[in-house]
């Protein structure tokens, strides 16, 4: 695996992009990550990850100071996956030339946009200067940030004419969505977690036996489960896939939910 610091050695080093996928990531490799690799290595013939902890998409200073980071590690794990490139760049180096400023509209402020003010257009903007940089043509990311990733489809795939290749969002035994932030989180509120993703889990079977006419009341369930577990949730709503349009049951929908354990928020989707 060869390690590129500058994006002068990234043109130097690549230079015809057409066979190598790509995987954006803020570090703190785990097996999702790991399928995100993996699903590059079955399409294309190298793959590139990058690690840039993003300052821009953190609403809180400390919590870019407190997120998880252990390159080392990261570095002798992508050695034995047998990445072909690890791009780690500068915030110099990603922020030393002008780039489009994105600013959402209000259809787009729901779910964590609503509560992360700048988040996403933190996103997008490191997300257009990584694929202005990086110009694979096709891009790997999980359905574990599914805002996230409709997003960065919506704004950016046409622009550089892109495929994001959406992969399934991968759960440890304990059915806890797999994240770096969970390294934050101690033993008994992991298994709180749990216990919210199994129940949450529940809650979308039976909504798929609800029709249109027979809508589940999830104000109910938020208030029973802030109770339960002693958490604030901050949103937990039933979307349409493709739009992310309040859902009425007649579409392919997901169930989304925000919520906070011991001041670590976490994120999910079902």
């Amino acid at each position: 695996m060869k390690i590129i610091t500058s994006i002068f050695d990234l043109n130097k080093e690549i230079k015809n992009y057409k066979n190598v996928g790509f995987v954006p990531t803020m570090g703190g490799i785990h097996d999702g990550h790991i399928s995100l690799i993996k699903a590059s290595q079955k399409k294309k013939n190298k793959t590139i990850v990058s690690i840039f902890v993003n300052p821009t998409q953190f609403n809180k200073a400390i919590d870019f100071r407190k997120y998880p980071r252990n390159i080392q590690k990261d570095i002798v794990c992508l050695k034995n996956l047998k990445v072909n490139y690890l791009f780690l760049p500068t915030r110099k180096d990603i922020y030393k030339f002008k780039a489009r400023k994105f600013i959402l509209r209000k259809k787009d402020k729901i779910l964590c946009a609503k509560f992360r003010k700048g988040h996403f257009e933190g996103v997008l903007n490191v997300m257009n200067r990584l694929m202005s940089i990086i110009k694979s043509k096709d891009i790997f990311m999980g359905e574990k940030d599914y805002q996230q990733l409709y997003l960065i489809k919506k704004f950016l795939s046409k622009k550089f004419d892109v495929r994001i290749n959406a992969c399934p969002t991968i759960r440890a035994v304990d059915k806890v969505a797999l994240s770096t932030r969970n390294k934050l989180l101690n033993k008994k509120s992991l298994k709180k977690a749990s216990q919210i993703a199994k129940l949450l889990i529940k809650i979308k079977k039976r909504s798929k036996l609800c029709s249109s006419k027979l809508k589940i009341d999830l104000s109910n369930y938020k208030i029973e489960i802030e109770k339960k577990f002693n958490i604030k949730i901050e949103y937990l709503e039933f979307r349409d896939e493709k739009n992310l349009k309040l859902d009425n049951f007649k579409s392919k929908f997901r169930l989304f939910v925000a919520y906070n354990i011991n001041n670590i928020r976490l994120i999910d989707n079902f």
